[in-house]
């Protein structure tokens, strides 16, 4: 099984940007940008240097991870006004969250939302996803217009997405688009054996995404790059950019995957292009 090559795009690189999370800590993480203000001038940095997607959790007044629709509301509204970024909300939140409050971040109507496809150690937690619960994500992004990204933390999940689209259909525009999570303790290696075990597993006319998590960032980006993938980077996956450096913001690791994506003669695609990738309504 191979992803698609005839898709507009594929000749590109889709390059997302998931700027903060919902694992580090403001007090860790000085530069991590946890307000509306920092989201928006994070989303016009990323866009300048190459970013068509942007990936998004939020942080209350306390800078801690929260799910309240109201703040995910104006992080969408504030990042569509100032961008021409594909907006993407985390459905994940942080693993605590409840699955009531995780489906209802699809009533803030992004233009994508992250479709987790199971269930995986993460670190000394556990995230959660019952097979139940990814139907009824699934089944709403339907009614809802909204484009799923499909996370994949483990091979056996590339299965479970095989299951979820034979009963229950395509997404929303019609393509199946993923994002393969390596690096996670307890999940997937970051490593390029790995990323072509997920490629013969990937559903044909596909196209994926790869993040390397942690030291893994550039295996996985450089391995992505060569098997015709696409690139999600930023702070929420690392904050190192280099042994002994830390990442300064999340355009700089943008810009350093936007490099690299011309190198290997697939150069960024642009917001517009995207949203004809991935079947994103206008």
């Amino acid at each position: 099984m191979s992803p698609s090559t005839s898709r507009p795009g594929a000749h590109g690189t889709l390059i997302t940007v998931a700027p903060t999370g919902a694992e580090h800590s403001k007090a860790d993480v000085p530069n991590l940008p946890v307000t509306v203000e920092d989201l928006v001038r994070t989303a016009r940095d990323c866009e300048r240097v190459g970013a068509a997607m942007i990936h998004l959790h939020v942080r209350d007044r306390d800078a801690k991870p929260t799910l309240d629709r109201g703040l995910l509301e104006e992080a969408v509204r504030a990042v569509r006004e100032s961008s021409n970024l594909i907006v993407q909300l985390s459905t994940g939140g942080a693993v605590t969250d409840p699955e009531a409050d995780r489906l209802a971040v699809l009533d803030a109507l992004p233009d994508s939302a992250s479709c987790s496809m199971g269930t995986v150690n993460f670190g000394d937690d556990v995230f959660l996803n019952r097979w139940e619960f990814i139907v009824e994500l699934h089944k709403r992004m339907q009614e809802r217009n909204i484009v799923p990204e499909y996370e994949i933390f483990d091979l056996g999940q590339l299965t479970t997405l095989r299951r979820l689209l034979d009963e229950h259909g395509l997404p929303s525009g019609g393509h199946v688009h993923l994002d393969l999570v390596l690096g996670v303790p307890g999940g997937m290696a970051g490593d390029l054996e790995t990323v072509a075990a997920a490629l013969r597993l990937i559903p044909d006319g596909a196209t994926f995404s790869a993040t390397g998590v942690g030291r893994s960032t550039l295996p996985v980006l450089l391995a992505s790059l060569s098997a015709g993938g696409h690139l999600r980077v930023g702070m929420e996956d690392t904050t190192t950019y280099a042994r002994g450096e830390k990442v300064k913001d999340n355009a700089q690791l943008v810009a350093r995957a936007s490099s690299l994506s011309r190198i290997a003669q697939r150069p960024p695609i642009g917001p517009d292009e995207a949203r004809v990738l991935l079947g994103v309504a206008r």
